[in-house]
């Protein structure tokens, strides 16, 4: 499994040490999930892998062929963050 750099998710919170620990223990069984999945060739000649889209900062999960390292599924897709990225940015 492929992780690139990322932040955790952020949220505002009434008690930020227990929503801190909830929110580690949940992108730690995310991890797991996605390492058993790709350990097992689930989906045979693909791996999961997550990082963070350069230009719009947004967390981005992918499907690449371990192969060829061919992108055969991105979400979201490239289409939707140049289209949020405009929406954000409309000169």
């Amino acid at each position: 499994m492929r992780i690139d750099s990322t932040n955790a998710p952020v949220e505002v919170a009434s008690n930020p040490s227990a929503d801190s620990a909830r929110i580690q223990a949940e992108n730690r069984r995310i991890v797991q999930a996605v390492r058993a999945v790709n350990a097992n060739n689930v989906l045979g000649p693909n791996q999961i892998t997550f990082g963070l889209d350069r230009s719009s900062r947004q967390m981005v999960v992918k499907i690449v062929n371990s192969q060829t390292n061919e992108v055969v599924e991105q979400i979201p897709s490239a289409e939707v963050l140049r289209l949020a990225e405009t929406l954000k940015n409309p000169h």
